[in-house]
């Protein structure tokens, strides 16, 4: 384990741990050079005495150094450190896609099309640059605070060798393809079945495949289909369904090409959720794979399994750090596709086809056949006789068919909208409203009726009715529209059966640009049918032109502030070099723009040129060299490190000469040192104790 506090590349500071996995440790760092934060990925003890793996590593990672994307978490640096070797990555805050899906239990469409989007593009970018992830899984995703989603862990799966290969340089077992789990070559499709493992979990919730050990995990990959998943979840978009099937086929050529193809399929699914534009390709070979005991020997060895049976980073970090919570291609045919499916209902048939049938059922299912005969016979005699009269009625008391369909129409004339509804559809009618002047009856009320009181209609007819939209001759009363926008006030007055001229604009400090401030006649006044009416329409407050006072001298320009109708708000003082003492460095508005009035302005006014600051220069002889470094930075001081001793009188790594070590220096100064890298008579043995120290 590597020790906080400790320097990597003499650039590196290593500050905390923050995640750890199956074959790296992972710190939270600090690079001293560009003082930003950094996530350092440490190799652990027993790969980096592998050295063909160390070669491989460094190799493939300055590979994945050469990946820049915003959805992949790019790689900085790579090197060696008395004999640590390290991976300097961009440190992202916020949360890992598995522990996302965990809190929320499964996530929406949109969700799901919009983190696979982003996820395939950093993977696509990947594939172009010819690198293979082979470990996509949700683990391995994170959604920053942002909500911008980024891979990890580019380039370490394809490290590892024949000697040390793992269920975890594999891929994850719940997440793997068919033909990495049987070992065989893996591309970017194998990437492809990965995302839609992953797919399926953020669509339903849960693995398609899971198993008491790695090995039966794998083998359901290799021989079992996968659910659908509306059996899951009954309201998952069709679309994406067919999506999530085509990514995780048994058989790598029937799976999208390429990422791009799935990322057209999973626009065109946010946008025609329930479409099925998804063209999975026709079943040519057997999917289903038979396993030899052979290879169920190799698969069994490459997955290493613990004493209960999982793979101990299965659901862990694995490799990658923890953030804090936030909250058309129509290549294949329809009939090529229907056949494909045909297929499928005759292997179902198939399995199902040995069944017997039982012959008590078969018995029973004769006799409910002739009941069923007689039922149908019945009710085509009693059509016929009642449309013979024979069953006109049915014994005493009961009424004919005519009577029971036929009702009486209401009065509804001089009701309300509503009280004419509710007495139609009390007698089983509907209703059709139109509206038209009257001169009997008041707004509101309905005039007209067709078909009129008494008459009999069928149930479910629907009455014609005429409700009054004004009395004839009657004053209207100019409605109140302040405060609306114009083209909703214009409507209100329309409706009112008044016309609207030309509006006028003005300034108007109480009302906002666009809303009426009133009309001419005014609110309330009593005028006759389709009398003009002109609305006063705001153009809001009259603004005032701000002055440029940048170089003015302070009580200059607060006066010319003032002057204009506006304010002097806060007045700051600053140093400024080319600014003279006494002068205006900037202003909040610029000159020129316009503003309400009494806008406030800040100033910020030149105090001249700054004096030399001078720093008292501290001695950190004794002292870890962390701490001298973080206190010249801090101070903008230089730091130089001159040389190494060996010397008994200080620990491992302390500061043991300083040039300054006192008095007062300006800015920028180079402060120079040496450094104790042990006992003179535990030299021989330095690389031995540092590799002690950081395990």
């Amino acid at each position: 384990m590597v020790k906080d506090g400790i320097f990597l590349g003499k650039r590196y500071e290593v500050l905390s741990k923050i995640g750890a996995g199956g074959m790296a440790d992972v710190y939270k760092g600090r690079d001293t050079k560009l003082n930003r934060f950094v996530a350092i990925k440490v190799l652990k003890k027993e790969y980096r005495e592998d050295e063909d793996f160390v070669r491989k590593f460094q190799s493939e990672a300055q590979a994945a150094a050469g990946l820049m994307n915003p959805n992949i978490v790019n790689v900085y640096d790579v090197g060696e450190d008395r004999g640590l070797y390290y991976m300097v990555m961009e440190l992202v805050e916020g949360i890992t896609l598995k522990d996302y899906i965990e809190r929320k239990g499964r996530l929406s469409h949109k969700e799901v099309i919009s983190i696979a989007i982003q996820m395939c593009t950093g993977i696509g970018a990947a594939h172009a640059a010819g690198i293979i992830h082979r470990d996509i899984k949700p683990q391995n995703v994170i959604i920053s605070r942002d909500g911008k989603v980024k891979v990890t862990d580019f380039g370490i799966a394809k490290s590892v060798t024949s000697n040390t290969i793992s269920s975890n340089a594999m891929g994850s077992v719940h997440y793997t393809s068919p033909e990495q789990a049987r070992g065989g070559f893996s591309d970017a499709k194998s990437d492809i079945y990965s995302i839609g493992i992953t797919l399926f979990e953020m669509a339903t919730g849960q693995v398609p495949f899971d198993g008491d050990s790695t090995v039966s995990v794998a083998i359901k990959h290799l021989q079992e289909e996968i659910t659908p998943p509306s059996e899951l979840v009954p309201d998952i978009p069709y679309s994406l369904e067919q999506i999530i099937l085509k990514c995780t086929q048994k058989n790598a050529e029937r799976r999208y090409k390429s990422t791009e193809e799935l990322i057209r399929d999973l626009k065109r699914s946010l946008v025609d959720p329930e479409g099925d534009f998804v063209i999975i390709p026709p079943l040519r070979n057997a999917d289903t794979v038979i396993i030899t005991d052979e290879e169920l020997d190799d698969i069994r060895s490459n997955y290493d399994e613990d004493e209960d049976g999982y793979d101990s980073d299965e659901y862990g970090e694995d490799d990658g750090y923890d953030g804090d919570e936030y909250e058309y291609d129509d290549e294949y045919g329809e009939d090529e596709y229907e056949d494909d499916e045909d297929d499928y209902r005759g292997r179902r048939r198939g399995r199902k086809g040995s069944e017997e049938v039982n012959p008590r059922m078969n018995k029973v299912m004769k006799i409910l056949m002739i009941v069923v005969a007689v039922i149908i016979v019945f009710i085509i005699i009693f059509a016929i006789g009642r449309a013979a009269g024979i069953f006109k009625t049915w014994g005493p008391g009961l009424v004919t068919e005519e009577s029971e369909s036929k009702v009486k129409v209401p009065s509804v004339v001089g009701m309300t909208e509503e009280e004419a509804k509710e007495a139609l559809n009390e007698k089983g009618l509907g209703i059709k409203v139109s509206y038209a002047e009257s001169d009997k009856y008041e707004k509101g009320l309905v005039c007209e009726q067709n078909p009129e009181e008494g008459e009999r209609v069928d149930k479910n007819t629907r009455v014609e009715v005429v409700v009054s939209s004004k009395l004839v001759g009657e004053e209207i009363t100019v409605p109140d529209v302040s405060g609306r926008d114009e083209s909703e006030a214009q409507k209100m007055l329309e409706d009112e059966g008044l016309k609207v001229g030309t509006s006028e604009f003005v300034f108007s400090d109480e009302y906002d640009e666009g809303q009426v401030i009133g009309t001419t006649p005014a609110a309330g006044s009593k005028v006759g049918k389709e009398t003009q009416v002109i609305m006063q329409v705001s153009k809001g407050t009259e603004k005032k032109t701000v002055p440029n006072v940048v170089g003015k001298k302070d009580g200059t320009a607060q006066s010319a502030i003032e002057s204009a109708g506006l304010k002097v708000g806060k007045v700051t003082y600053q140093y400024d070099d080319s600014t003279g003492k006494g002068l205006v460095i900037s202003q909040s508005v610029k000159g020129g723009e316009k503003v309400k009035p009494d806008t406030s302005i800040d100033l910020v006014v030149s105090n001249g040129p700054k004096p030399e600051e001078k720093i008292s220069v501290k001695s950190f002889v004794g002292q870890s060299e962390s701490a001298l470094i973080q206190w010249a930075n801090s101070n903008g001081l230089e730091i130089s490190c001159v040389g190494e001793e060996y010397n008994d009188g200080y620990e491992l790594g302390d500061i043991t000469s300083q040039s300054p070590s006192s008095g007062k220096v300006s800015k920028g100064t180079t402060i120079r040192y040496k450094v104790n890298v042990g006992s003179q008579s535990s030299g021989d043995d330095e690389e031995t104790s540092d590799s002690e120290d950081e395990e």
